[in-house]
């Protein structure tokens, strides 16, 4: 399998990469030797097969990971994908804490991409559940009509993170903490960020 080339956007995040760069920078390499193309998208470094999204490195406070965007579908025979959060449903993970582990799971790491170009080459797709549950909230909805910008970027979020905020923002029964939770992440939504982001 050849080496694929390197992003100039992905080569300038990592230049500014103040934790996990070591990480990152293993976990590059081997997406690349797997024959993945380089993007850059969500402001993270995300490997694609023939435009379609395989596979994303992400960093947060406590960990790094390997994303694969169709991990639902994935057999999993080392026990290592995550499910970053109960409403994710077609995301895992793989999460690392230190540079070493990426490299003594390096054989698996790439048998797992290479599952996952299998997934994206056989067309296969993730079932989602409907939920009828993700009403947004009045006083979202509210907001929309005073702030178009962010209707628009609530809409620009995956289907995850939308609903992800539809059911932090519906959980409390008074109107106004609903209102302040709104206000709290409002510039979060504008910048194209999750909740958990």
């Amino acid at each position: 399998m050849t080496k694929s080339e390197k992003n100039p956007k992905v080569d300038e995040f990592l230049s500014k990469a103040k934790k996990w760069k070591a990480e990152f920078e293993k976990l590059r390499d081997i997406a690349l030797d797997c024959g993945l193309t380089e993007d850059f998208k969500w402001m993270h470094p995300c490997y694609t097969l023939d435009n379609k999204n395989v596979v994303l490195i992400h960093g947060f406070k406590e960990y790094c990971a390997l994303l694969f965007h169709k991990g639902a579908l994935l057999q999993d025979p080392h026990g290592i994908l995550i499910q970053q959060t109960e409403n994710v449903q077609a995301a895992r993970q793989i999460r690392f804490t230190h540079v070493n582990e990426i490299v003594e799971m390096e054989p698996i790491l790439k048998e797992y991409i290479q599952a996952a170009i299998e997934v994206e080459k056989a067309g296969m797709q993730v079932e989602f559940k409907k939920n009828t549950e993700d009403i947004i909230p009045e006083e979202l909805q509210t907001k929309f009509a005073e702030i178009p910008a962010l209707k628009t970027a609530f809409e620009a979020l995956t289907p995850g993170r939308q609903r992800a905020y539809i059911l932090y923002f519906s959980q409390p029964k008074q109107a106004k903490t609903r209102e302040s939770r709104i206000a709290k992440y409002t510039q979060h939504i504008l910048e194209g960020k999750g909740l958990h982001d």
